[in-house]
Formats: C-alpha cells, structure tokens, sequence
C-alpha cells in the first residue's frame, strides 16, 4: 500500500481560520497597547514641559508661551503622534499645555491632553474627560 503524504484542502482552510482568528484577536490589542506607550510618553513630555514652566515663571515672573521660550522641542516619539502647545494669560500668570493627536494615527481616538498651571490633568475624548 502507498501512504500519502502532506495536508488536504480542510486541514489547511482549519489552519488558515486559527490564524485568521488570533491576528483579528492580537492586532488591536497590540495598536491599544502602542497608544497607551505613546500617551504615557506625551504626558510624561507634558509634566516636564510643566516644570520648565514654573522654573521661566520664577526666572522671568510671566509663564512662557512657546516651547522655543523654554529651550524644549518635543521628542520625534511625541511630535509624530502629537502637536503640542501652549495657551495662557500674562495676567495673572497661567498656562495650559496640551497634546492634540494627530488625525492619521492610532492616537486620534484617545483624545486631547492637557495640564494647567494648577496641575490639573485632562484627557478629552469627544468632549469627555477620562482622566489621564
């Protein structure tokens, strides 16, 4: 008798379905875990961007309004995900510094960040402020 070798046509359409199965299972937790790795980096970006305020706020008695006024430029793991930028009054001193994803990235559904002169941590998702 002659014994046959390899796969048939149903075990190879049962691989392919497993395979199938985990990538539609694996990629968007791998993108989820990628935006949660670049948001912590974008706040962490924020925090220093905060004390580097507070140092300008004691050198120059007024808070900065540009990251060039600082001597900070965001790193190119933030700035590609993220535009940051800062908003505030000369009188009395305040700023808010914020990160607004980029609407081409897996970043555009986690909302705008931000962080005040008072600490107070934003993160906006449709107008909806999940915490950070």
């Amino acid at each position: 008798m002659h014994k046959t070798r390899g796969f048939t046509l149903v075990e190879l359409i049962i691989v392919i379905t497993i395979i199938g199965i985990l990538i539609a299972i694996a990629v968007p937790s791998y993108q989820n875990h990628l935006r949660k790795g670049r948001r912590a980096e974008a706040q962490g970006f924020l925090t220093q961007v905060a004390q580097r305020q507070q140092q300008y706020l004691l050198d120059a008695r007024t808070y900065a309004f540009t990251l060039a006024d600082l001597g900070l430029t965001p790193p190119a793991t933030v700035s590609s995900h993220y535009a940051i930028s800062i908003a505030g009054a000369a009188n009395p001193p305040q700023f808010t510094v914020s990160a607004d994803p980029a609407a081409s990235t897996v970043q555009a559904a986690d909302g705008v960040l931000s962080l005040t002169h008072t600490g107070q941590k934003q993160r906006l998702v449709s107008g909806v402020d999940k915490g950070w």
